[in-house]
């Protein structure tokens, strides 16, 4: 008999918490109150591709982030694209360094040609190694590389 009781007290008690539960549910807004707004899928997309020392090719870790960026403006239409090719301060003079950015700037631009991106107005830049220490002398680390800014609008 015990068993009984309690058995009952434990149904009514979990039915009680249950129509609680569903009174609480619709005080709650609903779905389309609470619409979250996504990031405008045309925004533009800035991306740095990472090169080895005294090297101008493209990585296959850097072609997988071109080929990534490409692959997310696809429904945008890519109005230009900013490519800057930088250079550390190791080795080589300031010419050799400023040549080696221009080169890392057009291999970028080549990769993103090849991985088909829309044709877009390129803007090529390279600073070679200016900026590339800091005020007290001492090299900057991660220098070796090219930014790219994908400029994107809605077709």
């Amino acid at each position: 008999m015990t068993f009984r009781r309690t058995a009952s007290a434990a149904i009514l008690l979990s039915l009680s918490f249950f129509s609680l539960d569903l009174a609480a549910c619709s005080s709650m807004p609903t779905g389309r109150d609470r619409v979250v707004r996504a990031q405008h899928p045309c925004a533009d997309q800035t991306v740095q591709i990472y090169f080895e020392a005294s090297s101008a090719e493209v990585t296959k870790e850097g072609r997988a982030v071109l080929t990534a960026a490409a692959a997310q403006s696809r429904p945008c239409k890519v109005t230009s694209v900013d490519v800057l090719g930088l250079a550390d301060n190791v080795g080589g003079d300031s010419a050799a360094n400023l040549e080696l950015s221009k080169r890392r700037a057009q291999s970028v631009t080549n990769t993103l040609t090849a991985i088909g991106l829309p044709a877009a107005d390129f803007k090529l830049n390279a600073a070679g190694d200016a900026g590339a220490t800091t005020a007290r002398a001492e090299a900057k680390p991660l220098r070796r590389r090219a930014d790219v800014v994908l400029h994107l609008s809605a077709s």
